[in-house]
């Protein structure tokens, strides 16, 4: 097709564009409706300025786990059902008194946010337990470390079949405006099954790189508040830290991306979480990705 037709029929088409964004709008005047009609005719540096994050960023390195999706809980139940059935055998053939797994209080203290066989490792030495690492072909729920890791897989893995996993909102439209901005994008998990949790809330396409629990191992990369997944994260996008904005949930995370010199350090979170993220030094507190969005639109 001759050049001079071809620029014709993109000036058309621009202009049927743009009239159905303004159709459209018409038909969705609340602001919630309204900035899923932004990515019809945002430009790049348009893309760029909703999401809030200085001019020269060229990615986003996000925490998984309550800034995209709200996993917590899931991983929290599937390691209550591995430590459950293991305590309860302990204390059959010991006799002995062993106080049970809490979903909240152990999760936090010994799980969250770190590499599953070190959390394992964590929460047995609180119950004064030793066991062998064992190998990463135990059957589940075998009295080694990797058995227990192995149960506590099947178990996620069958939650998430039976209640899958959904991605927050605004988090999709977040990371399709961070390519439509030419961005590039990495999630940070200490999740060995980062990759399906990210397929099963049809978030994969929109993410370049993963540093999951397996990276951490393989990498040898320490736990959070070091900066180490951070940094591994920009060296897989190829990136410098001081041209990425970092998302994340909690004060160690804060404190991470502080001390990895990130450009932008921002934390999601809510009531008493959200003060402890501006008191751990976050550039930006929010509830969610989207309340960026609402912010730049409104602006």
């Amino acid at each position: 097709m001759p050049a001079e037709e071809l620029r014709r029929r993109a000036g058309r088409l621009a202009v049927e564009r743009e009239e159905a964004v303004r159709l459209l709008g018409t038909l969705a005047p609340d602001r919630e409706a309204r900035r899923l009609l932004v990515r019809l005719s945002a430009s790049a540096q348009e893309a760029k300025r909703l999401l809030g994050v200085p001019p020269d960023a060229a990615a986003c390195v996000f925490n998984l786990d309550g800034v995209l999706i709200g996993s917590a809980a899931i991983h929290a139940q599937a390691w209550r059902e591995a430590f459950d059935e293991f305590i309860s055998r302990r204390v059959e053939r010991t006799g002995g008194s062993f106080a049970p797994y809490d979903a909240h209080t152990d999760y936090a203290k010994h799980m969250h946010g770190r590499p599953r066989l070190e959390g394992i490792r964590g929460f047995l030495a609180s119950r004064g337990i030793s066991l062998p690492d064992g190998s990463p072909d135990d059957p589940a729920g075998a009295e080694t470390v990797h058995g227990l890791a192995n149960r506590k897989s099947s178990a996620l893995l069958r939650r998430l079949d039976e209640r899958g996993v959904t991605a927050y909102e605004g988090a999709r439209l977040y990371l399709e405006l961070v390519h439509d901005a030419g961005m590039h994008s990495a999630v940070v998990s200490a999740s060995a099954n980062t990759e399906t949790m990210l397929e099963r809330a049809r978030l994969a396409p929109l993410i370049d790189e993963r540093v999951d629990g397996r990276t951490m191992l393989d990498e040898r990369l320490r736990s959070k508040p070091a900066s180490d997944t951070l940094l591994a994260a920009c060296r897989h996008l190829a990136v410098e830290p001081a041209r990425t904005a970092v998302f994340e949930t909690s004060r160690d995370g804060i404190t991470a991306g502080r001390a990895g010199g990130f450009e932008l350090v921002v934390g999601v979170g809510r009531g008493d979480a959200a003060s402890a993220l501006r008191a751990g030094g976050a550039d930006l507190v929010v509830s969610d990705l989207g309340e960026i969005l609402e912010h730049s639109l409104a602006a």
